[in-house]
Order: C-alpha cells, then structure tokens, then sequence
C-alpha cells in the first residue's frame, strides 16, 4: 500500500472522539484574541504605535499582552515555546528592530522564505532556530492556509517523507527559510489533494501529523485513556547542535580567542547560511584547539 493510501486511511479514522478538535478550536480562539488585539497585517499602523509596554510586559502597571497571546495559541497543541523572557525582553529593548521585522512578516509581496530569512538573529535569541520567528510569521499569515504551525525544518522534511511517494528532491544549498518553503508547499499540497483532509485548518493539519507520524525526536500533546493531556518538550537535533555551536563560541571568548564582535559574526553566520555549519564548526574547533 502506498503512503499516501496509509495517509488517507489514517486521516479518515482521526480523532473520532474529537478530543483534538477541543484542543485546536482553544488555540485558534487564543489566536484569533492576538490578531483582534494586535491586527498587524490588517493595518500597518498597529506596528507603528507598538510601544515596549504593549509588546512584553515586566511589571504589573504595564499591559503588554503579545507574547502571552501569542503562547495562549501554541500551548494548547502542545508546541515548544521559549520558555525563556530573555527573549522577550530583548525584543523590547530592541522594538525599532522588531517592528522592522514585523513589517516583513506581515507583508504578502514577501515569500514564506523571504520572511523567514529576514535578519530576525539581530535581536539576541530570536535568531535561535528561527523558531519565533516562524511562530510569529505563521500567525499572521494563518488566514492564507499556506502556512503550517510545524516550526521546525526536520519535522517539516519527516512529515513529508511519511506521507508522500514523490521525491522532492535535495535541499542542500537552501537556505533555512528556503528549505522551510520548500517542504511547506509539500505538505499543503498533500493536504489539499486529499477530500478528507482538504477541509482541515492548517492547525488541525499539523495536530494529525504530530499525532499519527511523530518524529523521533519529539513528544506531542498525548490524551491518555481518561482524557487527560500530556505535553512533551519538543528538543530538535538542530536545537542541539545548536546548543553545542554556543557553547563553542563561549568557550573561545572564555579563552580570549575571539571577541564579542565576532562571537555575534559567527552566531549570525550559522543562522543564516546552514549548509556552512560543518564547516565553520571544524575552523571554530581548530582555533579552539590551537
């Protein structure tokens, strides 16, 4: 049997209970509260009167909801989020660059690409991945059904992988935004080939996927047999080899062997071209070495 027969079989005989739909309608309502309270892709003038204290909240006098609306979606399903304010607060500290930003991720003359590869690693940890960076593009693009809540290029590539027979050929020379683009168009097609599965919202696309193909190297949202929700942390292999680059660059400022100007240059680096990172890890490993 082909995959895509599997595919469709398994799709017709999803969530029966509707224990999931309950889950993704409480994340689109989360959602939908985020882009009614801060509308940029319906008005641009939302970005300009963006201020610190809507963005991210850091005292009890100020409002800023975005961030939490925007973890109030991706809770819910079970997503990894950042679980870190540092981020956050960067992005406040640095809300010229970020409106920047949001201008490029709400623009519809901009590919999925173009908007993923935007120098988001200007602001310190959201280039990490791009995993914000994806989330928040995904969440004002979500109306389009052209865009997936898989923020991750591996689970993208494993998803495909399991539910078609066509070969999409190699992805080497891409870049991160590229790649993601790539697949993504793959998967939407798929989706959209299929009767049962045509009718899905995007998020409700990407539960089934998580549910019935999980990569190796995930843990969903579970429901055991009372109903009850488990929520695994999703770590990436990009993620740690990640962690393993900073660490790197920590330990050559440690040594003296590289300043703060090029422990940011190299940071960026491996954000931004992917297919260097072999590369620049052995160079970085030798001087460390030296």
């Amino acid at each position: 049997m082909s995959k895509l027969n599997i595919f469709q079989e398994k799709a017709e005989t999803f969530d029966k209970v509707g224990i999931h739909r309950a889950e993704v309608n409480k994340a689109i309502g989360s959602l939908n509260d985020l882009r009614l309270k801060y509308p940029f892709d319906e008005n641009l003038r939302e970005i300009e009167w963006l201020d610190q204290d809507r963005l991210y909240k850091v005292s009890p006098d100020e409002t800023g909801e975005f961030f939490q609306l925007l973890e109030g979606y991706l809770k819910p399903l079970g997503f990894l989020t950042l679980n870190n304010s540092n981020v956050y607060r960067n992005a406040r500290l640095q809300i010229k660059d970020f409106k920047n930003l949001l201008r490029i991720a709400v623009d519809d003359r901009k590919s999925l690409s173009e908007k993923i590869d935007a120098p988001w690693e200007r602001i310190g940890g959201l280039g990490q991945d791009k995993l914000l960076a994806k989330q928040i593009i995904f969440c004002y693009n979500y109306g389009q059904g052209t865009v997936l809540p898989v923020f991750n290029n591996q689970h993208l590539r494993h998803f495909v992988n399991r539910v078609s027979d066509s070969y999409f050929g190699q992805t080497k020379y891409f870049s991160l935004g590229q790649e993601y683009e790539h697949y993504t168009k793959k998967l939407i097609a798929t989706k959209n080939n299929l009767a049962v599965t045509k009718v899905w919202d995007t998020t409700y696309f990407a539960r089934f996927l998580y549910q019935t193909y999980p990569p190796p190297d995930s843990e969903q949202a579970t429901i055991d047999a009372s109903g009850n929700r488990k929520v695994g942390r999703v770590i990436s292999d990009e993620q740690l080899e990640l962690q393993g680059f900073m660490k790197l660059l920590g330990d050559l400022q440690a040594q003296k062997k590289i300043s703060g100007e090029q422990f940011r240059e190299n940071r960026e680096l491996w954000m931004r071209q992917p297919t260097e990172r072999v590369g620049l890890m052995q160079r970085l490993k030798r001087l460390l070495n030296s």
